[in-house]
């Protein structure tokens, strides 16, 4: 492929076999989302113009537009919204309507009550005169646009194959700017319009046509930068870049961020060399600080980056931002959070802040898609950003910030991390299912490498480690502190229970072994995670899964009973030593849950023949006779991390359905 025409997505036989205008409008956008240059994370949006009949037998003109919170990668049908569109006509002709008043008028005049939102730009695609329209935030056009010659750059290299509007905030003034432009100055030959700072659209009567003119113009600006040397942004240095994580420092900004944040905030450090080699320009000052590369990118990144790690000075500058920027404003602003969303450091590289770990990899994806526009711009003469007026207009938007808003209330552990042993089985498995739902991002340890693949969410990284190995603990805490920022949480569960052994018959080795990982494995994991804990932003939190066997031990049980009483004199020791230090440490005594590794049905056969009883009743040998399962204990280290055990520590719990010995 010609290296200066980005990739057509379309495939005849794909095409071929969709029926209907609106499953083509599902293909192409898909085409499109599928191009991350073209558009991220709920960017851009598509249309399609289709006569329908309606209940009652009229025929009318649908605009299928592309509903708000849907995304052009994986858009269905259903995320298409279809309002009438001669009303939509109408609407373009107003001389001025409300965001408020704008918003009701597309919601009232749709043909499907249960269809999203539609895009704000609703009213600018039904006044182009074209069935099928794209629009993208093609990276390769802002690079140009956002220039201080962008406008007479774009115009040498379209001419009238598209018409130039200049930027005018989203909504309806843009529709009406859009619709009076087009009417004076569209040809037969125009294929698009370039909206600068902003993007680009194209239009077709079908939607190959529409797909292909996008390509063919985004195409050209690619091939403009290359033939002004502004292409390539890479230099032979970065490959030579070496870099230390250093945990301590990410997770003291993580707190600072969040207490910035007024609730806990996940912070992931990105250190590709381009990332790295961008935090250490010498001009780094000067084209970070321009803005964003479109406006609708500040409801994610905020208007500019926090450069080194002092958040109190970012604080302080983003609130004079807003206080210059809301005295000018029409109406009253509430501020919003003064927490950085983007943080460049020259050690740190780009670290990115979000309530989860999706929110801060889409923050991620529009920073390193901005930097290659701000370095190709820069090779054009200069990186040129809007004014801050632009910016704050659109981020303090009702209607952008909508978008980010979803309904209820946040998760009990959203913002935070959890680090769980032995999660690949049983009991630590059910822990990740447990703090997954409730919000937490889990960081995976286990010596099983199935771990690596247990879940797919962006909240988990799961990490094979065997935690007796003190440089295998070490790099796995600082691969998943790399990956959210710190350690607030702390579920202790990784162990082992060894066949039965008789005192006289317990080698040197399998006590040495049982001891390893059932107790110096955790003191280790424990001291390396102490000075992380120190800095949750809810205090930490450690929960110690020990065991039934330290009350009331049983023959041949010596050296796991041994560790498990050493390991709850160590979570006693610690709750009395780092109270100071807002950490609270509390343990679980489960006793017989039986869908764990250690309990397969030969074991649980040969128990429970010992005992003269049916496996079913030998499962509920308890006083309350319950079955206890992985999912209850679970459920109750999710409980002592969350408010209800906030005032609790070194408190020892069983959870055994009552075992006489114990009591």
């Amino acid at each position: 492929m010609n290296s200066t025409r980005i990739s057509n997505r379309w495939n005849d036989d794909e095409a071929a076999k969709l029926t209907d205008d609106l499953a083509l409008r599902v293909y192409t956008s898909r085409l499109l989302g599928q191009d991350k240059t073209l558009v991220l994370h709920g960017g851009g949006n598509t249309s399609v113009k289709i006569k329908e009949t309606s209940i009652t037998g009229e025929r009318e003109e649908i605009l299928y537009v592309k509903g708000s919170g849907w995304d052009l990668e994986t858009i269905e049908a259903a995320g298409f919204s279809p309002v009438r569109l001669q009303h939509l006509i109408k609407l373009a002709n107003l001389e001025q309507l409300s965001d408020i008043d704008m918003v009701n008028e597309l919601r009232t005049h749709m043909t499907r009550a249960s269809a999203p939102t539609p895009s704000v730009e609703a009213i600018l695609h039904a006044t182009i005169p074209h069935k099928f329209v794209d629009h993208t935030h093609a990276n390769d056009v802002v690079s140009i646009t956002n220039t201080k010659d962008g406008e007479a750059r774009i115009r040498e290299i379209y001419g009238d194959d598209v018409v130039v509007i200049p930027y005018v905030m989203p909504g309806f003034d843009l529709a009406r700017l859009c619709a009076e432009r087009f009417r004076e100055e569209a040809t037969d030959k125009t294929i698009g319009m370039i909206l600068l700072n902003h993007g680009v659209f194209s239009f077709g009567e079908t939607a190959k046509l529409s797909y292909d003119r996008m390509i063919d113009l985004v195409s050209r600006a690619k091939k403009y930068l290359h033939q002004h040397n502004a292409w390539q942004v890479t230099d032979n240095k970065q490959a030579s870049i070496q870099f230390k994580t250093n945990i301590n420092a990410l997770s003291e900004l993580r707190h600072e961020a969040s207490t910035a944040a007024g609730a806990p905030m996940l912070l992931s450090s990105h250190t590709g060399s381009t990332s790295i080699a961008f935090s250490q320009r010498s001009d780094l000052k000067t084209i970070s600080q321009s803005g964003p590369a479109t406006p609708d990118h500040v409801i994610r990144t905020k208007r500019v980056p926090q450069l080194g790690r002092n958040i109190s000075q970012y604080s302080a500058a983003y609130t004079a931002y807003f206080n210059q920027q809301a005295a000018q404003a029409s109406e009253p602003k509430s501020i919003l959070d003064t927490c950085p969303r983007v943080i460049i450091d020259s050690e740190l590289g780009l670290c990115t802040l979000g309530k989860s770990g999706k929110e801060s990899d889409i923050i991620a994806d529009i920073y390193r898609h901005t930097i290659d526009i701000i370095l190709r711009a820069e090779k054009l003469g200069g990186y040129q950003a809007l004014p801050a007026n632009d910016i704050f207009d659109v981020e303090y938007w009702s209607l952008e910030q909508a978008k980010l808003q979803k309904p209820g209330s946040a998760p009990a552990f959203a913002g935070e991390v959890v680090l769980i042993t032995g999660a690949a089985s049983g009991i630590g498995k059910a822990c990740v299912e447990t703090f997954i739902k409730k919000g937490a991002a889990v960081i995976g340890l286990d010596i099983n490498e199935v771990i690596t693949e247990l879940h797919t969410s962006a909240n988990y990284i799961g990490i094979r480690c065997d935690i007796t190995s003190a440089e295998a603990l070490t790099s796995a805490i600082e691969k998943g502190v790399s990956r959210f920022g710190g350690i607030d949480m702390l579920v202790l569960n990784a162990g082992i229970f060894p066949a039965s052994n008789r005192i006289e018959a317990l080698s040197d080795d399998l006590w040495s072994t049982v001891m390893s990982i059932n107790l110096d494995a955790n003191l280790r994991i424990m001291r390396q995670c102490h000075p992380l804990l120190k800095h949750a932003y809810k205090g930490g939190r450690v929960v110690v899964i020990g065991s039934k066997n330290i009350a009331a031990p049983g023959p041949g049980a010596a050296a796991y009973s041994a560790s498990k009483a050493a390991l709850g004199q160590l979570a006693r020791v610690a709750a009395l030593e780092w109270s100071a230090d807002n950490i609270r440490i509390n343990s679980i005594h489960p006793d017989a849950v039986f869908d764990t590794a250690i309990w397969n049905d030969k074991v649980l056969k040969s128990r429970a023949s010992h005992y003269n009883m049916s496996i079913e009743d030998y499962k509920k040998k308890n006083l309350l006779k319950v079955e206890i399962s992985s999912d209850n204990v679970a459920a109750l280290a999710a409980e002592m991390c969350d408010a209800l055990f906030s005032k609790t520590t070194g408190a020892n719990i069983p959870l055994d359905g009552g075992n006489d010995r114990v009591i």
